[in-house]
């Protein structure tokens, strides 16, 4: 597999440090509120990673983070009168339950910050020790920057550069503007630790340099999150890290890209902030996951209804293949035939060119592509009587059924039963539309009376009763379904 490593800017062959293990760090969220969309699909991507990682063959340790001491953690609890300790729990059960409804498994190991602030301190320590940090008077502790020569490699900045847009914040007590904090003096009514600085608290960046270090060897295999993190928080982490322990934090760096509302940045101040329970309240999970997915990992995404409408119509003729699948599996297997050549070409092709999108750097775009490929394909078996009496084409479905399975454990979906997930669309798109679908069905029991009566003039108003409503009428030998 080819992975695009951040700092160098290029696609890489994918080589563990440790032969048949692969660990992942990803820098989770900051637990004071709940999560939005943009958390969503880093949690997304990493999953997808960690999956395929996993299918390759390795061993997968996979640690992900929560900040649980923050400035907006603390604002948040001073302003609805509970401890910061109770905010962060509320928020990461969210944060829980948003991913098991996205089909985001837990990572191996998730730990929280103020578990391991003596971690912090032992690595400020050290910092001190080796003249990369230093005390102020009133108890912080800031990063010498200037102190550590290849700070900018992985954002491509220059010391010069970052000096001119350098902000000097009153009553810091920094030596340079360019030095960012690793230690915190407490203010009345903070949480706080002992430190050999005062009371206080450790800074972001150095929490993921402790968490890392404690559970994965370093070099890490990767280390990643969101192209917001790259600067300062990435880059500060690889400072403070190789400053203490000689050692680099991470082999390859991946980040995916941004998420847009409606062609526009995400923010609260333009009121497109779009939480994850905002959009599950008129959207599956399911579809969710693969709009986030349909788009390569590193390429902007932009959030727009029309956007998600497409991929949740995307995944529903995809499950509506796979019930007809499951129903002509059903049916007694075919005796005799071979599968003809063009056919077998066509499921090898998807299956290889599947492999192949995941194995350049993860590119779950063209991998879902060949999703679609292969639905083609099974409706076009579907649609032959003559392929369909081929017991070499029965064994192709029954192994197209299994691939099926194999390509959800890698992406996260299309792992539901048919008829389920396409039950729950139904109803999904009912509450979306104001549709009563108690209604619906009243309505269609009505219809299949008039029709058995041959009363055609009422199931024609009926048809069209339905249809005001926003509901297409299908009949079949079989008997009448309905679909919004």
């Amino acid at each position: 597999m080819h992975l695009y490593n951040s700092m160098s800017r290029r696609k890489e062959l994918f080589t563990p440090v440790t032969e048949g293990k692969a660990g992942i760090y990803a820098c989770g969220i900051t637990a004071y509120d709940y999560c939005h969309i943009g958390h969503a699909r880093s949690a997304v991507v990493f999953d997808v990673l960690a999956r395929y990682l996993e299918h390759l063959g390795l061993e997968v340790v996979f640690v992900r983070n929560f900040t649980d001491v923050d400035d907006k953690i603390i604002a948040r609890a001073n302003r609805e009168g509970q401890s910061c300790e109770a905010v962060a729990e509320r928020f990461i059960q969210a944060f829980h339950e948003d991913m098991d409804r996205l089909n985001v498994r837990r990572a191996t190991v998730e730990p929280r910050a103020t578990a391991y602030i003596e971690d912090m301190i032992s690595i400020c320590q050290t910092l001190v020790q080796k003249s990369h940090a230093y005390p102020t008077p009133s108890g912080d502790l800031y990063f010498r920057v200037r102190s550590f020569a290849a700070y900018g490699r992985l954002s491509g900045r220059s010391l010069d550069e970052l000096y001119a847009g350098a902000r000097v914040v009153p009553e810091e007590e920094k030596e340079d503007p360019l030095d960012f904090a690793l230690w915190k003096a407490s203010k009345p009514g903070e949480p706080s630790w002992p430190s050999p600085w005062g009371m206080g608290r450790p800074g972001w960046h150095i929490e993921c340099s402790a968490m890392s270090g404690r559970h994965l060897s370093l070099p890490l295999d990767i280390h990643g999150g969101g192209q917001d993190l790259i600067f300062p928080h990435h880059e500060n982490e690889i400072a403070q890290t190789k400053a203490a322990t000689g050692k680099e934090l991470a082999r390859y760096w991946a980040h995916n890209g941004f998420v847009q509302i409606d062609s526009e940045k995400m923010s609260k101040s333009l009121n497109n902030f779009k939480t994850i329970r905002d959009i599950l309240q008129n959207c599956l999970p399911e579809v969710l996951r693969f709009f986030l997915l349909a788009r390569h990992y590193r390429s902007p995404v932009d959030f727009t209804s029309e956007a998600l409408e497409e991929a949740e119509k995307n995944v529903k003729r995809i499950y509506e293949t796979l019930a007809l699948l499951h129903k002509e599996l059903s049916a007694p297997a075919p005796k005799a035939g071979k599968t003809p050549e063009d056919i077998n070409a066509a499921f090898a092709t998807c299956v290889q060119s599947f492999e192949a999108a995941m194995d350049d750097d993860m590119n779950t775009a063209a991998a879902l592509g060949q999703v679609n490929n292969l639905m083609h394909l099974i409706n076009r078996i579907l649609d032959d009587k003559t392929l369909r009496k081929n017991a070499g084409v029965r064994v192709l479905l029954e192994q197209a059924e299994v691939l099926r399975g194999t390509w959800g454990k890698i992406t996260g979906l299309l792992l539901m039963s048919p008829e389920v997930f396409l039950t729950q669309l139904k109803d999904c798109r009912a509450k979306r539309l104001g549709i009563d679908i108690d209604e619906v069905k009243k309505l269609m029991v009505q219809r299949d009376a008039a029709r058995r009566n041959k009363d055609f003039v009422a199931s024609d108003d009926l048809r069209n009763r339905l249809a005001s409503l926003g509901v297409e009428v299908r009949d079949a030998a079989q008997g009448s379904t309905w679909d919004i």
